[in-house]
């Protein structure tokens, strides 16, 4: 038979029959389910659980792919692995889809899962599926309501009125991190500001320790998202001021960092949006103020916050007095200063800062300077270091002092006089939680005109939400659960006389805030969570998902935790150890959406190329936080890499147990390089190199087996092998088949992580580089452990570099053994 006819027999490399065998083989074996036994030593990794709006996209395939390489390589290591599965499936796309579709959200929601179940089965992540939950369901969200009753008996959860942002189109409240550049982050319709009564969570008396815990974190998180979360957390040290107004018997306190500024406070503002402007203003400014109010309700935060914001204000007809001088300076409500930060005033200081500056020439107001500027400066406010100037009184004299002393000394005066004090303030606000919506946890209290707020009791949980659907979902200004009368009239659980239910839902957020906590336990009846197997879990060692949850999610999880543990429920005090960002999947240079056309299908991807051929690409684009552009990639290529390997595994001659150690050591060294560099590169989270090594193996595996020691030696079955395991993290369906044929029992998932023989891994040789005057001018093969004086003599004597040295003098010689010799002529 021809070497032509041989090849033709050969088998076919059928990514979909691969696919289909192997995936029937997982489901009867299920691989990837946690002991939990001890047996082994414990890993913990989860993925930013998946919202249900439809099929996979490519995205998530980014994320899983990258996520199931650090779970796969734990589990080759021997370790036990809780990887497990569930779904964000509460908010508002599902109840818009209801309304569109005439249905129960449920519907459009669980029909979601099962896609994505099935479609996560065929891209063989390595789920735990006996973990899987649902933040819908009331077994799950009857946890999400203990956790807030737990949180209210401790102080955490209050409810107080407040100008919350607005979507008129959904018809319910966005937290500030919802609202994205003054528009709805789901709809794109502009927000607006409305008052409600709202519940909140106490984020804000954490806020030190999310500050400080962070410490925990670096080096384990990436930096771009410490950085944000200390942004948003935003401590300020400083000083609380009282100014007197006139009309009004109690002093106004506003937070200043730059208490050495004082003296140059010539003038008082207040956000028109706080109840203070509208409780001083005067009857001569009361049109004024309202017209102006209402301008001020159409802009959002950004908007009044964006540099460069041309100035607006009204004078409200009353001054204030400047403590430390006794000037009577002019009050002023302006858009740039917020109702939430602080007590909603300032002291404007136009000498120091640039806004107070542009107000105040737009306004002709005085300018006073209390800083020193550096020499040159011809700009407006000055804002950097300097002495104090124009700061004194007959009790105090800052002048001449640095900005950090002028501090110190004014806080020292302020309190002593007891027109002040100094204090921190954080940029960071409570969590407004409620929603005016249907889907979403409902929120456990009652409202009784004669006991005021009633949690419901723990035995009644879970507060499950009423049968609704379609037009009943539709907005209507205050949430559906409003007009189901029979499930909003109760009794009081605490005196029986006649009550309502809190028709509110809860934030999501809230829902995937503790969710880490449920999967060791998911289908516990009797508690939200087992805390011995908690302690035996978590927290997590890794946690894989997008850089968009950076301040939300994240800070959210970060924060119930620590309220957890301080009620005695946890042992630690940060949920998740280590994270890993991905960056985003583009095409063709941008975002991938609808109105550019630009977007790729993953099923479509997957249909054409196989599960493995699109992992491996994303694996190999680059690293993981890099964002990705597709049109520069190849599955193509992907799968005839795929297809290379494949082949090795039908062509090895030698049976399994092969003693390696009779076989090539030329290949085998390379085997175990590939080994060592391997694992160091996954344990840096460098998976795309890895990869890359992998490639190396395979091609040196198939130039033994066509012109080196052939087939049978046991050297090749030892590449083999190790390609087969280590692709496994990548390629788990070629993989699983190599496996097979090499002689292996499924699955290869559980192989065992190849150790590098240290012996193999010395050189026989380097290559030592020789410059002279600093360019190359040989190269020498010599032993790895060659002296410098060898290596110098070695250089010298070598013809290409006598010839490149010439009549010169060698005035030095620098010698890096082994791989540099850099001869200095003169």
């Amino acid at each position: 038979m021809s070497e032509q006819q041989s090849q033709d027999v050969r088998p076919a490399y059928d990514v979909e029959a691969i696919q289909t065998k192997w995936q029937k083989t997982w489901a009867e074996l299920d691989p990837f389910k946690a002991k939990d036994d001890d047996s082994a030593e414990r890993r913990y990794l989860v993925d930013m659980f998946p919202y249900p709006s439809g099929d996979l996209h490519m995205g998530n395939a980014e994320a899983w792919a990258l996520a199931d390489v650090i779970a796969r390589y734990w589990f080759q290591q021997g370790y036990d692995v809780l990887h497990p599965i569930g779904w964000d499936s509460f908010g508002l796309p599902a109840e818009n889809a209801a309304i569109k579709r005439n249905e129960h959200p449920a519907t459009w929601t669980e029909i979601n899962i099962e896609t994505q179940a099935e479609s996560f089965r065929r891209y063989a992540v390595s789920f735990d599926w006996s973990t899987r939950l649902h933040t819908h369901d009331p077994k799950y969200y009857r946890w999400t309501q203990w956790l807030f009753l737990k949180l209210y008996e401790h102080g955490l959860a209050y409810r107080r009125q407040s100008a919350v942002n607005w979507c008129p189109n959904d018809q319910t409240v966005l937290a500030n991190e919802q609202v994205v550049g003054g528009f709805c982050e789901r709809c794109g319709t502009e927000v607006t500001k409305r008052n409600l009564t709202q519940w909140f969570f106490k984020v804000t008396d954490f806020a030190q320790r999310l500050l400080d815990d962070m410490a925990m974190l670096e080096g384990r998180w990436p930096n771009r998202v410490l950085t944000m979360q200390r942004n948003w957390i935003g401590r300020s040290d400083g000083a609380h001021v009282e100014f007197a107004i006139e009309g009004r018997d109690e002093p106004v306190t506003v937070f200043t960092t730059r208490p050495d500024t004082l003296f140059g406070a010539t003038f008082f503002v207040i956000a028109p949006d706080a109840p203070l402007a509208a409780e001083v203003v005067t009857p001569a400014q009361r049109a004024a103020f309202d017209n102006y109010l209402g301008e001020v309700q159409r802009a959002t935060e950004i908007e009044r916050l964006a540099e460069g914001r041309d100035k607006s204000g009204v004078f409200l007809g009353v001054h204030a007095t400047n403590p430390v001088n006794g000037e009577r300076i002019p009050v002023y409500a302006a858009d740039y200063v917020l109702a939430e930060y602080g007590t909603g005033a300032i002291m404007a200081v136009p000498g120091q800062d640039q806004r107070d500056y542009d107000f105040a020439t737009k306004f002709g107001l005085p300018i006073v300077r209390t800083v020193q500027p550096s020499e040159g400066f011809e700009g407006e406010a000055y804002t950097g270091e300097g002495a104090a100037i124009n700061s004194s009184n007959d009790e105090v004299s800052l002048d001449g002092l640095e900005v950090e002393e002028a501090k110190a000394r004014i806080t020292e005066y302020l309190e002593a006089k007891g027109l002040g004090r100094g204090t921190v303030n954080f940029r960071l606000r409570d969590w407004l939680i409620s929603r005016q919506r249907y889907w979403g946890p409902p929120i456990p209290v009652i409202h009784c005109p004669a006991c005021g707020e009633v949690p419901v009791p723990e035995d009644q949980l879970p507060v499950v939400l009423p049968e609704l659907k379609g037009a009943d979902l539709a907005p209507k200004g205050v949430s559906p659960l409003a007009a189901a009368a029979d499930w909003v009239n109760v009794a009081c659980p605490r005196c029986g006389g006649d009550a309502k239910r809190d028709t509110d839902t809860m934030d999501t957020f809230v829902d995937s805030s503790w969710y880490y906590l449920r999967y060791p336990t998911p289908n516990d009846d009797t508690q939200p969570f087992d805390v011995e197997a908690v302690r035996r879990w978590a927290p997590v060692d890794q946690y894989v998902g997008g850089v968009e949850h950076a301040i939300l999610h994240l800070l959210y999880a970060r924060f119930v935790t620590k309220a957890l543990h301080d009620m005695g429920c946890l042992d630690f005090v940060e949920p998740f150890t280590a994270l890993m960002n991905q960056g985003e999947v583009i095409n063709q240079g941008k975002g991938m959406s609808k109105s550019l056309g630009n977007g790729v299908d993953l099923g479509e991807q997957i249909a054409r190329y196989g599960v493995d051929a699109v992992r491996l690409t994303i694996v190999f684009a680059g690293p993981p936080e890099d964002d990705i552009d597709w049109a520069e990639l190849s599955p193509g290529g992907s799968l005839r890499f795929l297809q290379r390997a494949w082949r090795l595994s039908g062509d090895v001659a030698s049976g399994p147990g092969a003693d390696p150690a009779a076989g090539e050591e030329r290949l085998r060294k390379v085997t175990h390089r590939v080994i060592q560099d391997a694992t160091q590169l996954l344990e840096g989270q460098r998976f795309n190199v890895m990869v890359a090594r992998v490639m190396e193996l395979v091609n040196a595996t198939r130039k033994a087996i066509d012109s080196g020691p052939g087939a049978a030696d046991p050297a090749v079955r030892e590449a083999a092998e190790t390609v087969a395991v280590i692709l496994s993290l990548v390629a788990p369906y070629t993989a699983e088949e190599m496996w097979e044929r090499l002689g292996h029992p499924p699955t290869v998932a559980k192989a065992g992580w190849p150790v590098a023989d240290e012996s193999l891994l010395v050189e026989d040789s380097v290559t030592c580089v020789v410059q002279v005057q600093g360019k190359v001018r040989g190269r020498l093969d010599v032993a790895p452990d060659i002296s410098a004086e060898d290596l110098e003599a070695l250089a010298r004597a070598d013809d290409v570099v006598l010839r490149a040295i010439g009549d010169a003098t060698v005035r030095k010689v620098v010698v890096r053994p082994p791989k540099l010799v850099n001869i200095v002529t003169g």
